[in-house]
């Protein structure tokens, strides 16, 4: 429950306030303080970015069609941003807390989020998004479950475990940042965490003593959903749980047709979400594996997290060595395979009751076709620069939101090209021009050396093709136009494409990133606008800082904004 003062607070302080979503759906509010905290989860002494002390943060639990109102209170040494990764901010992009949309929260204040999970459910996350803080941490669980009327499409399961998953550097994020600033790549990571923690020891040769691990405790014969969240820097990661298998049932926010699998590649800003029984005798506890996959044979072995699995019945500790990884470390054909082996679910159900297949994404007349090349990271006037297009995306100091709402001249161009232009690269503020309720296809052309995943904020798209070598007219002759699985991130391999669609029918400005940390700090990113001609109304909220152009018009502190539409319910790279 929610401090009494709080509570008093949220409730009678709302009368300025206008309500994000109609009366009835009811509000859960969390109050949170942004804060480093100490921490050694490698055996090396280190600041993370805790929120109220705990590192990884606390979990946003909430029903579809609940309003979220989020207290943050800044209190780190610089400005903060967080975002909610697949969380679609339907209707206002003014929520989504990415720098195109918002001012930065300033040290020492607080800003309070609002927005509504609407028609939406399943497994998602939330990070802070300014530059390079995810490597610190920060970062915790969004799940949006079913309303009682709509059934999931499998048993109720006995539990619910999150687990994060992720590469991790000893430097810290600033350290970081200042060897990119400095045209050095980041090199490989120090190892892979599971919840904030280190590997157990399960290998005294690899990995040093005293290590906190994570513990994962259960009965035997029970059914867990696990939802696996991917929030490293860089690293593809294969994920599998020693003599279990991993039922397949949801991505973030789809039901998927329901698969076993031994192990999952799962890659940057990916979540996902398994059906684990409890099937085994229980002689002993069991390894929880995330390994680096496509990295060099001297950093493999320490590139692994490992985690306990641990039956109350349990008879001794894990033992053996642990399950095997796919076959070969560098080949990705394993992985698109798998990729593409993943399919929507077009019988269940979502958010709403009619099945989800209903929705038939490929009878739909595509209006816009965008090829989204990346290339190796390269200097552009003497700086490291990441780019789509041949342009790397440079954050103006106001936004693009606030410069659209204000009409304030010469923060943007829309004129982001639709296909490589085979020309020198350039730093600019350039973004794409969206139609709204049109239907946008999206090639993204990996002309660079390693896995690349990309997220789009404010949608799910259809992700129906990849493959090997370069995108022509004729590969969507492969395209799946009937169970493409819709999601928000989706990998690209290296010398490969992936293809989706996605309906531009939320308005608004929205951040499509590489969710790659370094080479989204680089600039490999461009937000699409998409202006809904019959709603001209400010999406402006009356808590909103100003920054940049904009200013002048900040009169004092952003205090805490509350909303009280309806009774609460549980529970309680540039820097702007």
């Amino acid at each position: 429950m929610p401090p009494p003062l709080l509570l008093l607070l949220l409730l009678l302080a709302a009368s300025t306030a206008p309500a994000p979503a109609r009366a009835g759906d009811p509000y859960a509010y969390y109050d949170w303080e942004v804060s480093y905290v100490s921490a050694q989860p490698l055996g090396v002494k280190q600041k993370v970015i805790g929120i109220n002390g705990q590192f990884p943060g606390p979990p946003l639990n909430v029903t579809t069609n609940w309003n979220v109102v989020v207290n943050v209170r800044n209190a780190l040494d610089e400005p903060l941003l967080l975002t909610w990764n697949g969380v679609q901010q339907r209707k206002t992009a003014w929520q989504d807390g990415v720098l195109g949309t918002n001012c930065a929260i300033p040290a020492g204040w607080n800003w309070t989020y609002a927005f509504q999970v609407k028609d939406q459910v399943g497994s998602f996350f939330y990070f802070p998004s300014t530059p390079l803080h995810r490597a610190a941490g920060g970062y915790g669980g969004i799940t949006i479950n079913n309303r009682d009327v709509i059934p999931i499409p499998f048993g109720f399961p006995d539990g619910d475990i999150t687990l994060f998953i992720g590469d991790w550097y000893n430097r810290g994020h600033k350290e970081l940042r200042r060897a990119l600033d400095g045209g050095t790549l980041l090199g490989a990571p120090d190892g892979v965490l599971i919840n904030g923690l280190g590997p157990y020891q399960y290998n005294t040769s690899l990995v040093p003593p005293g290590i906190v691990y994570e513990r994962i405790n259960v009965e035997p014969g029970k059914t867990y959903r696990f939802r696996v969240h991917n929030v490293g820097v860089s690293t593809s990661l294969n994920f599998r749980i020693q003599k279990h298998n991993l039922l397949l049932v949801e991505t973030e926010g789809s039901y998927t047709s329901q698969q076993n699998y031994t192990n999952l590649d799962i890659h940057v800003g990916q979540s996902y979400s398994f059906l684990v029984t409890m099937d085994q005798n229980a002689s002993t506890d069991y390894y929880v594996v995330a390994s680096a996959r496509f990295v060099g044979a001297a950093v493999v072995d320490k590139l692994t997290g490992v985690a306990i699995l641990h039956y109350s019945n349990s008879q001794g500790p894990a033992s053996g060595p642990l399950p095997d990884p796919p076959n070969d470390q560098y080949d990705t054909s394993f992985s698109i395979n798998q990729a593409r082996s993943i399919r929507w679910n077009v019988t269940a159900g979502g958010a709403r009751p009619n099945p989800q297949g209903s929705f038939h994404y490929g009878d739909i007349t595509v209006t816009d076709v965008y090829l989204l090349q990346s290339r190796l990271p390269e200097l552009i006037d003497g700086k490291l620069c990441s780019t789509l297009n041949e342009i790397s995306y440079i954050a103006p100091s106001t936004p693009l939101v606030l410069a659209q709402l204000f009409n304030v001249p010469g923060v943007y161009k829309l004129d982001f090209p639709n296909h490589p232009m085979n020309r020198l690269p350039k730093v600019d503020t350039s973004i794409i021009n969206g139609t709204y309720k049109g239907f946008m296809e999206i090639i993204f052309q990996n002309n660079a050396t390693s896995v690349q995943s990309y997220h789009l904020d404010g949608y799910a798209f259809f992700v129906v093709g990849m493959d090997y070598g370069l995108w022509t007219e004729n590969s969507r002759g492969i395209y799946n136009k009937w169970d493409g699985v819709a999601r928000s991130t989706i990998q690209v391999f290296p010398g490969a494409w992936t293809a989706v669609l996605v309906f531009l029918d939320n308005a608004g400005i929205w951040n499509l990133r590489v969710q790659n940390l370094d080479t989204w700090y680089l600039g490999q990113e461009v937000y699409i606008n998409v202006v809904n001609p019959e709603d001209n109304s400010s999406t402006l909220p009356d808590n909103a800082i100003f920054c940049g152009a904009l200013s002048s018009l900040q009169k004092e502190q952003s205090h805490r904004f509350v909303y009280s539409e309806a009774s609460p319910v549980a529970p309680w790279r540039n820097m702007v």
